[in-house]
This record gives C-alpha cells, structure tokens and sequence, in this order.
C-alpha cells in the first residue's frame, strides 16, 4: 500500500488543523492505521492508531483529549484531528499502516510509511 499524508502547515499555538493520509494499492480497509511524529533531533513518537474497521482508536498521553484520529474506507483516507495546538506538536506527521499490530507504540512494527507532512506551531 502507497501511503501520501498531507495537510501540515503553520498554526498558532491553541489553533488546529486536520490531516490527512491517502492510500493507494491493497485494500484499504484491511489495514491497522497510524499516526506517528518526529520533532527535530527526537525519536519518533507514537500518536495515534485506529483499527482496520474504525471501531477502536488510541492515542499517545501527550495528545489524549486534543487529537482524534478517524478514517473513511471507502475514500482510502486516514485523519488526524489537531486541537488546541502547542508548540510542542511541532513536528513532521507520518502516517503508517500495518495488517496486525502488536505493540503499536512501536514504528519499527509498521510496514509502510507516507513521506510526512510537517507542522509548525508558533507561540
């Protein structure tokens, strides 16, 4: 599967903005989605996940009950929904994708990567 996250941008601090993770080639829908991001010398860090049939979502401490992550199978798109920016969420965003997960926390666990998209917070 082809993964094309888009979106990013520059945004103020409390601001918000959605992005999005089109998907092409294998079936969409049967596969596990996710958001990870990569600060400036930092490691990448785990964001959100959502399952293949869109039930099951979870999300990592520092984003919980500001992001939302969502998807629409029949568009082969994945989203992530950024509220109440901070700086802090300054990052390049890369959407991920997997048949089955175990320990999704984990990047090295996901086997196609979109190019990320980055997003700028300023104070």
């Amino acid at each position: 599967v082809q993964l094309q996250a888009f979106g990013g941008g520059l945004v103020q601090a409390g601001g918000s903005l959605t992005l999005s993770c089109a998907a092409s080639g294998r079936t969409f829908s049967s596969y596990v989605m996710a958001w990870f991001r990569q600060a400036p010398g930092k490691e990448r860090e785990f964001v959100a996940l959502i399952s293949s049939n869109g039930i099951s979502t979870y999300y990592g401490d520092s984003v919980k009950g500001r992001f939302t992550i969502s998807r629409d199978n029949a568009k082969s798109t994945v989203y992530l929904r950024m509220n109440s920016l901070e700086p802090e969420d300054t990052a390049v965003y890369y959407c991920a994708a997997v048949l089955s997960i175990a320990g999704y926390g984990l990047a090295d666990n996901y086997d196609y990567w979109g190019q990320g998209t980055e997003v700028t917070v300023s104070s």
